[in-house]
């Protein structure tokens, strides 16, 4: 027996009244987010980053040439936090990965912009990532995964529909 069933079953116990059914779920989401996680964690830190880094030079890399976005496009466009997005942008440009260029459309503001060296590690770290992610996934068929896939589709659109 797994940890969430356990949980559900000292639950059922202790509290027959309550229908817990959806700890379950939100349960095994949690700690399905925890171990890919950690088993990515491995990956990015081999290119010198974490989740956050990866996330903002992917952000960069996938918005096209010429790889510069403002702040507030890489918030929005990235699954990193504006508390985050600042010291991270900092970060990687002391590392030498991104850095700061003027706007040329608002010469109040500035883009964020990936450098050579944030190419070449960028496109490296996304080819060992897209890797793992096969890894980490091969052990569902291709049906259990499209079904799988699917549902967390409409769930997540019923969550940020209600949000």
């Amino acid at each position: 027996m797994n940890q969430v069933d356990r949980i559900l079953e000292q639950w059922g116990r202790v509290r027959p009244d309550l229908d817990v059914t959806p700890m379950g779920l939100t349960g095994r989401l949690k700690r399905i987010a925890r171990i890919l996680e950690r088993e990515m964690e491995p990956v990015f830190a081999a290119h010198g980053l974490n989740l956050a880094s990866f996330d903002v030079l992917a952000t960069l890399l996938r918005s096209g040439e010429p790889f510069r976005l403002s702040p507030g496009e890489l918030i929005e466009n990235s699954m990193v936090t504006s508390g985050t997005m600042t010291n991270r942008i900092d970060q990687l440009v002391k590392g030498g990965l991104v850095e700061r260029v003027p706007n040329p459309e608002d010469g109040r503001s500035v883009l964020i912009a990936l450098t050579k060296q944030g190419r070449r590690v960028i496109d490296r770290a996304i080819e060992d990532h897209v890797q793992n992610l096969h890894r980490l996934t091969s052990g569902l068929s291709d049906n259990a995964f499209t079904r799988l896939d699917r549902s967390l589709v409409q769930y997540l659109e019923v969550l940020e529909n209600d949000s």
